[in-house]
């Protein structure tokens, strides 16, 4: 009895062991497969993309043979496959064990000639296996544009919004020149190009939206369109003199405005004119005894909001200044610093804040308004609201509303959304300022005329 059973038991191993290695043909056969849709986002001609992928599941208890695993366009496709680790437009009888998968990795290359406009390229994956076919579907939106890496501007230029602008590498423009961007224009950057400015840089945007310029880094698939430290940022050096920037989006870079020294005449070196500066993973704008005028500013979620050191020349006027700890970036720093020093230099100092609003939540700071700074410095805060323990010392102020929400419309940190409006009716911030020549908020909105505009940047409709 005990040998038939041992008979036995060794018949159904072997049986078991011998189906596991066998195929299975019927076009029953369970096959799953990890998307059906693979989507990117803008890519830009002759750069490529990201690499995505996708697996086919084996879910049967037999081995699965593959008929073909097709790129449907062919060598002519944008789309370019990669399946099991073979380069190819077409893989054919690929064994997949049983219980077990393969990958599939998918990149897309836009052809230049394709048009200035963005469009849409789709393509397919057919995937034939015992008389079934699946597919998996392929989709970019491409665009053309202007590349440049290393480009050196040593004679003054204008950029129209003809197509976006990809930067690569660095680009600079030298002393005595300027580059000129009109409205609407895109500039994506690189990861590791920095734009560095020794000369004059001109931004020309205006109030609406598609007509304001745009500054942000080049990958804009997901997850990294959000991610802060995308490209190095805007760099103002010691020649640097006469930049104004109208109407930019300046968004997810390093430092986003980086100034160091005066400026070389008696202008401001930088004057900023309803700009937004987001998601700065260092610093929005960081200076060094340098000199800004801003006027209608949003300086949102940086790491250092703004941070003013070592002495300058300062104004800021009808800006909101706020910062919210988020998966990006942890609220460490106040949003304000104000210093006439850098740790090792002391500058004189001067600088004003009137009808501002410099707020934090989320993170471990208690004085989002730091100032540091001598007997002989000047700093004025003249109708502001701000979020401070112990407010600064040794300063000029006037109604100033300390540690009350200035309710902004609409924060939603875990949808990393955050509209800084001022449309609640009981925000402490509205009809709380004094009368200045500011006409226009961020919106390009009248503000009205006389006494008692709003705090910040936006003005309630």
């Amino acid at each position: 009895m005990k040998t038939t059973l041992l008979i036995t038991l060794y018949v159904s191993i072997l049986f078991l062991g011998c189906k596991k290695d066998s195929f299975i043909t019927s076009g029953d056969a369970n096959l799953s497969i990890s998307a059906d849709t693979l989507h990117y986002d803008t890519v830009f001609t002759s750069v490529g993309s990201i690499t995505q992928s996708f697996k086919i599941f084996n879910d049967n208890n037999q081995k699965l043979r593959l008929t073909s695993v097709k790129l449907m366009g062919g060598s002519s496709s944008p789309f370019n496959i990669n399946v099991d680790g073979t380069a190819t437009s077409e893989a054919i009888d690929l064994e997949i064990d049983a219980n077990d998968s393969l990958y599939v990795f998918v990149q897309v290359t836009i052809d230049p000639a394709s048009g200035n406009l963005p469009f849409i390229v789709r393509d397919s994956i057919q995937i034939t296996f015992n008389g079934n076919t699946r597919m998996v579907q392929l989709e970019a939106w491409g665009q053309n544009a202007h590349f440049f890496r290393n480009k050196e501007i040593i004679s003054s230029e204008t950029w129209s919004n003809d197509l976006p602008y990809v930067i690569q590498g660095y680009l600079f423009v030298a002393n005595n020149q300027s580059l000129t961007i009109e409205k609407g224009c895109r500039i994506y950057v690189h990861a590791d190009a920095p734009i560095i400015i020794d000369g004059s840089l001109q931004v020309n945007g205006q109030k609406d939206t598609t007509e304001r310029v745009y500054f942000n880094g080049d990958r804009l698939d997901e997850p990294y369109k959000d991610f802060p430290a995308s490209w190095p940022g805007i760099f103002f050096r010691t020649d640097s003199k006469d930049n104004v920037l109208n109407y930019a989006v300046i968004r997810n870079a390093y430092q986003s405005l980086a100034l160091e020294n005066p400026s070389a005449n008696l202008k401001p070196k930088l004057t900023l004119n309803e700009c937004v500066i987001d998601n700065s993973y260092d610093a929005g704008i960081i200076a060094l005894n340098s000199s800004i005028t801003a006027t209608n500013c949003l300086v949102s979620n940086c790491g250092k909001n703004v941070a003013l050191a070592r002495g300058g020349e300062y104004t800021f006027s009808h800006c909101t200044v706020a910062s919210y700890s988020n998966n990006y970036i942890q609220h460490k720093d106040p949003v304000l610093l104000v210093s006439n020093t850098d740790g090792t230099n002391t500058a004189s100092l001067t600088a004003l804040f009137r009808n501002c609003i410099f707020w934090g939540e989320g993170g471990d700071v208690e004085d989002e308004v730091v100032v540091v700074k001598g007997s002989t410095d000047f700093v004025s805060f003249d109708y502001n609201l701000w979020k401070v323990k112990t407010p600064p010392q040794n300063i000029i102020s006037a109604g100033i509303i300390s540690n009350q929400d200035p309710q902004f419309d609409s924060i939603n940190v875990s949808k990393n959304y955050y509209d800084f409006r001022l449309r609640k009716k009981n925000s402490p911030a509205i009809d709380a300022g004094t009368g200045s020549s500011v006409a226009i908020d961020l919106d390009g909105a009248v503000r009205p005329a006389g006494l008692n505009p709003d705090l910040g940047c936006f003005e309630k409709q």
